[in-house]
């Protein structure tokens, strides 16, 4: 079978510089030609070469202005990119590495040396692709690895509520919409989504007599309950991991109430973290909004009053105005676990 041509792209506006580069290349890869930066371009985004091969004095866009949008694009930063030119002093030659070139060959062309700098460039970019290949790979299978983990600690906490278990992740979700709303980046979101199902960790630490009693607790019982979130940020807060590190901080501050009278350690207002509080709120909602053995489910707008009259006393104030505002976000979460049959 036929090895597939690697696809060069030369770039040039000299027909005569065009015709020379082909001549030399033709018999070992897939010449594609533009004669001008905006049709390099358009080239590049339908046909994507392996590499290009890029002149710097062009009309419309010069040649420095088309590398840096080669390597400004998540899709092609990856095509190396060399100059070919006449341009001869110390600072085009640094003008071009900073735009982002992996070489720069200066004119007259000699055929051996653009084979050679071509051959040579092409295999790292090869090499290059197969690692950031092996990358991807290992990454999402320590992601998978990850995920795993988070749903076996949340579970172990949840053990012994048959209800739970479901709730930890639509909560995640709830936490997840207040966190954007509050200007949290993407990524951080995410470790929130992750970090937010694991806060009850802790109950695992608790025994079944309290856990499943099916009367009020006695008070020194009460005070065995509400050592959990201790258990679980001590649990969580050996991994250095900035995961389980958000996770063990949830734990700890989820029964913290704004005006001070929440455990473990009586946290008032701000001292609370941001994170706990947009966790509390989230948690609290959606042990409303869901059936359980005792209870029939709130409605959404139930929950909401229920909050407002709640804001200042057990939650942040601010924090539910802002998560009752992202009504249609909430209601596109619940309706996504609904539609899942949760």
């Amino acid at each position: 079978m036929e090895a597939i041509k690697s696809r060069v792209l030369v770039v040039d506006d000299l027909v005569d510089n065009i015709d020379i580069l082909k001549e030399i290349l033709k018999d070992h890869y897939d010449v594609l030609i533009a004669k001008n930066g905006k049709m390099a371009l358009k080239i590049i985004d339908s046909q994507m070469p392996d590499i290009v091969l890029l002149d710097i004095m062009m009309p419309d866009i010069n040649g420095y202005e088309v590398c840096q949008q080669i390597k400004g694009s998540s899709v092609t930063k990856h095509i190396p990119v060399i100059f070919i030119t006449a341009m001869t002093t110390i600072e085009d030659e640094q003008k071009a590495f900073a735009a982002g070139a992996v070489d720069y060959i200066t004119k007259p062309i000699t055929p051996l040396t653009t084979l050679a700098r071509v051959a040579n460039h092409l295999a790292l970019a090869n090499q290059d692709k197969q690692n950031r290949r092996i990358i991807a790979k290992r990454t999402a299978q320590l992601n998978e690895s990850l995920i795993s983990a988070v749903n076996m600690i949340s579970e172990a906490g949840t053990y012994n509520d048959e209800v739970t278990g479901e709730h930890m992740w639509r909560m995640a979700d709830y936490s997840a919409v207040l966190a954007r709303a509050v200007g949290w980046s993407e990524e951080k979101v995410e470790t929130l989504r992750l970090a937010a199902p694991m806060h009850d960790t802790g109950k695992i630490g608790i025994p079944d007599s309290i856990l499943k009693a099916p009367r009020k607790l006695t008070t020194e019982e009460w005070e065995l309950m509400k050592q959990h979130p201790i258990i679980g940020a001590n649990i969580l807060g050996k991994s250095q991991a900035p995961l389980f590190q958000l996770a063990a901080e949830i734990s700890l501050g989820h029964h913290e109430k704004w005006n001070g009278s929440g455990y473990p350690n009586e946290l008032k207002g701000d001292d609370i973290p941001l994170s706990a509080r947009i966790v509390a709120i989230a948690d609290v909602f959606d042990a409303l909004t869901m059936e359980r053995p005792y209870k029939k489910a709130w409605t959404i707008e139930e929950a909401y009053q229920f909050m407002r009259e709640n804001a200042g006393i057990h939650f942040d104030p601010e924090l539910v105005e802002r998560f009752i505002s992202q009504d249609e976000e909430i209601k596109a979460v619940k309706q996504k676990w609904h539609a899942a049959g949760k």
